[in-house]
């Protein structure tokens, strides 16, 4: 069985280096934050001082990072992978990275020997938790083959994007339509909160229509709880819609509707900081209204 290393166990990282523990894989973890890891140690995972230390210790590591520089730190860094991860090894990035960045870093590490999957990876924290990801994988079909049996754990459905790149193409292309559903169903909710409509029954309704949406079913309980869903940041999605510009911008396509999303996503930002739950362009709109969407307050009164 294979050795796996998981670099970086916060909010995704956590439960995912978890069920590979549940499913047996002995695993060695590091993160900037030991405290991170505590749960992971009690259930039998091993810690490492360092990226460096991780890579001596096994022969596949997992990185799910929260930015492309923290990878081309952990991976080409002073103590990072590269410099004790043996040829044959596989390193899997399940970071949402820049397709041209994951590329160039991918190219220096396969020039070491060793083997590269970019798997990033959607359905959320609670997705995370119960095992239930999905995968883009973007690589040699070969080391995609090789490395599904360690992300079967974590996953409810894998798909092969094709080469190296694709992963990450795939995987801001359904980010960005996030992003645009997370700022329409705040018009929609809004809209029928000023007709009278009580928000659970049009809740219900947009989900069962042609407007529904994995946002529609997944995040309109965090407007209505009133904390936007803190287990993925506005900071975040801001990077992320920095990149889907960027390849936006080297593909030569005009982003109307995504850019118009990023302008949302920064103004929210702005106002609530980077900290501050990703439904938070929601709030934006309750906001410039004057009006609450939490269940308990309003009911499309």
């Amino acid at each position: 069985m294979n050795k796996i290393g998981f670099i970086g166990v916060g909010n995704m990282g956590n439960p995912m280096a978890r069920n590979l523990l549940e499913a047996g894989f002995p695993v060695v973890v590091h993160d900037l934050r030991l405290e991170a890891a505590k749960n992971l140690l009690e259930k039998g995972a091993k810690w490492a001082e360092s990226p460096e230390i991780v890579a001596s210790q096994t022969d596949t590591i997992i990185t799910m990072l929260p930015n492309p520089a923290a990878v081309e730190s952990v991976v080409l860094g002073e103590k990072g992978i590269l410099k004790s991860f043996s040829p044959g090894s596989i390193w899997i990035d399940c970071t949402t990275n820049s397709p041209t960045l994951c590329q160039e870093i991918a190219q220096k590490v396969i020039s070491a020997g060793i083997k590269v999957l970019e798997a990033p990876v959607t359905n959320a924290v609670d997705g995370a938790e119960r095992g239930e990801l999905i995968f883009f994988a973007g690589g040699e079909l070969e080391v995609f083959e090789q490395a599904k049996p360690i992300l079967e754990p974590m996953a409810e459905k894998i798909f092969y994007a094709g080469d190296l790149g694709t992963g990450n193409i795939t995987k801001l292309i359904t980010n960005m339509l996030w992003f645009i559903n997370a700022c329409a169903i705040g018009e929609g909710l809004v809209l029928g909160a000023k007709a009278g409509i009580p928000l659970t029954n049009l809740a219900e309704m947009i989900k069962s229509s042609a407007g529904s949406s994995w946002v529609a079913h997944h995040d309109i309980s965090s407007i209505f709880a009133g904390h936007y869903d803190p287990s993925f940041t506005i900071k975040l999605c801001v990077k992320d819609l920095r990149l889907i510009d960027e390849l936006a911008q080297k593909s030569n396509v005009p982003l109307m509707m995504g850019n118009q999303a990023r302008n949302i996503f920064h103004a929210a930002q702005a106002k609530y900081g980077q900290d501050q739950g990703e439904m938070s362009v929601v709030r934006l709109l309750e906001d410039m209204v004057g009006i609450s969407l939490q269940t308990d307050q309003n009911d499309g009164n």
